[in-house]
C-alpha cells in the first residue's frame, strides 16, 4: 500500500460538503483529459514546455479551499495529467498551497534544465495539498521550486496560477466549467509583441 493510499484511509471530512464516495473517480479522470486535451490544442504545447496546475481538492468537494484536502482526489488528478503529459515530452509542475508559498513539485530534470530555485520543504495534505503531495510520491525524482514560467496551466478551486505562467497571459475557456463543485479557469499565453505599429508579427500570434 502506497503513502497515498494509506493516508486516504485515515482521512475525515467535514459533514457539510460532498464526501469523497460523491466524486466519480472515472468522470473525474475523463474531465481532468478532455481539459488537458483543450489546453494542449489551444497553447500549442510541445515536447519540453511546462504546464503548471493549480488545485484545490477542497474545493472539488465543496469545501472551503485547505480544509478537507483529499488524497484520493488529488492522486487521481495528477496521475489522468501524468499519463497525457508525459509521453509528449510536456512537463507537469504541480502548485502547493500558499502555507508552502505556491511553491511547486517537479522532476529534478526540470529544475536542472531551466535552473530553477530549489527550496527546501516536503508538501504534505496540510501543508501544500493533495495534489502537490501526490506529485512528490509520483516523481520519479522530484524536487520542490520557488518558481516556474510554465506556457500553460489549469487552475481547479480559483488557487491563483498565474504567477507561475509567462508572459502574456491568455485567459482560456474550457467547455468543462467545473470540477465537481471548484470553479475551473484555465491560462495559456503567448510571446511579447514588441516593436511597434511598424513591426511585422507571425500571424499565429496575432489571432
Amino acid at each position: 500500500m502506497t503513502q497515498i493510499e494509506q493516508q486516504t484511509q485515515t482521512e475525515t471530512h467535514q459533514t457539510n460538503g460532498m464526501d469523497t464516495n460523491q466524486i466519480d473517480l472515472t468522470q473525474l479522470r475523463q474531465d481532468i483529459r478532455s481539459l488537458a486535451e483543450e489546453i494542449n490544442a489551444a497553447a500549442r504545447l510541445q515536447a519540453g514546455d511546462i504546464f503548471v496546475l493549480g488545485c484545490s481538492s477542497s474545493e472539488i468537494l465543496g469545501h472551503h479551499i485547505g480544509q478537507a484536502s483529499c488524497a484520493k482526489t488529488g492522486a487521481v488528478i495528477v496521475e489522468e495529467l501524468l499519463a497525457y503529459l508525459t509521453p509528449q515530452g510536456i512537463f507537469l509542475a504541480v502548485q502547493g498551497c500558499e502555507h508552502i508559498n505556491r511553491a511547486l513539485v517537479v522532476e529534478r530534470e526540470v529544475q536542472l534544465r531551466h535552473g530553477f530555485e530549489e527550496v527546501s520543504v516536503l508538501p504534505r495534505l496540510k501543508a501544500g495539498g493533495a495534489c502537490a503531495e501526490a506529485a512528490y510520491h509520483l516523481a520519479a525524482d522530484p524536487v520542490v521550486i520557488e518558481h516556474v514560467t510554465a506556457k500553460a496551466g489549469i487552475d481547479i478551486g480559483d488557487t491563483a496560477i498565474g504567477m507561475h505562467v509567462r508572459f502574456v497571459q491568455i485567459p482560456f475557456r474550457p467547455s468543462i466549467k467545473t470540477i465537481g463543485q471548484a470553479h475551473v479557469t484555465c491560462l495559456i499565453s503567448r510571446p511579447k509583441l514588441i516593436g511597434g505599429h511598424r513591426a511585422t508579427y507571425s500571424p499565429m500570434l496575432t489571432k
